[in-house]
């Protein structure tokens, strides 16, 4: 709290704008200056700089005063293009859990069975260790071109973020499964399913995890520019609008936002996870 009042304070002072001088200047150059809009005339007749047209960043003030009129209107709907930020990050949250969920459930399927056969996951990785790297907006393009709609493109680059990562984890994982387990299974008759979910399952679980871990945060860092770019509302949607707006603290705002939800789905993924974890 100590370090976030600092934070606060420091950026407060270095954005406080100057207070604005009159003098020196004279009556047409200030009528021109409150006709071009850079001033305005306050109630005691003097001037100041108009706060809609201040250079620079804008303090925490500002930013809170732009969440306050956000937060206010969370739920209301004005138009075609502007929803409330209840909505928009629910229509963000909507995405990025399809393409992830979608992403992980093909993911370990496949990673089951390579890991499981050695000899295709010799095959196969060196074509996951060059799809792995490349970015999920570069997938953009050719997924719009396929499906030709943005909200199924914005699922499909989540989806591409989130896959490749799990995949390798979770073959990995498998394959360097414990001889012992897969004996003592072999021992007991195990069915191939019961096999699967008694003991590959649970034994290739923290590397699994592991991997879904890392696809969690790749898919949450593609899913607000895939909206952006596409122009689908959402919390990215949101942050480009106000750029175009040229409303700093609209930008900041929608920032913060990302981050505020961010770190909620992340908790939530780490409590789910620790119940599958263990020590060995």
């Amino acid at each position: 709290m100590f370090i976030l009042v600092i934070f606060l304070g420091g950026w407060h002072l270095l954005t406080l704008q100057p207070s604005f001088h009159a003098k020196g200047k004279t009556d047409e150059q200030l009528q021109m200056m409150e006709f071009n809009g850079d001033i305005v005339r306050t109630g005691a007749g003097g001037y100041i700089w108009n706060p809609e047209k201040m250079n620079g960043v804008p303090g925490p003030l500002a930013v809170m005063e732009k969440a306050k009129t956000e937060l206010s209107e969370a739920f209301v709907i004005k138009g075609t293009n502007d929803h409330g930020i209840a909505y928009l990050v629910l229509y963000t949250v909507s995405r990025f859990a399809g393409g992830f969920l979608a992403a992980s459930v093909v993911a370990i399927i496949f990673g089951v069975f390579l890991g499981l056969n050695r000899v295709l996951f010799r095959a196969v990785n060196p074509f996951i260790q060059v799809l792995k790297p490349i970015s999920p907006l570069a997938w953009m393009p050719l997924l719009l071109y396929t499906v030709k709609d943005p909200k199924w493109t914005a699922v499909l680059v989540v989806f591409m973020a989130a896959v490749w990562p799990t995949l390798a984890t979770t073959a990995f994982g498998v394959s360097s499964l414990k001889k012992e387990y897969l004996h003592v299974a072999a021992i007991l008759q195990l069915s191939w399913f019961k096999r699967l979910y008694r003991v590959i399952l649970p034994g290739a679980a923290p590397t699994i995890v592991n991997g879904l871990r890392i696809a969690f945060g790749s898919a949450l860092v593609a899913v607000v520019p895939a909206e952006m770019l596409l122009g689908e509302l959402g919390v990215g949607y949101l942050s480009w609008i106000e750029w175009n707006n040229l409303d700093i603290a609209g930008v900041i705002f929608a920032i913060l936002v990302v981050g505020v939800v961010g770190v909620i789905l992340d908790s939530g993924f780490n409590k789910l996870a620790s119940l599958v974890t263990y020590q060995e």
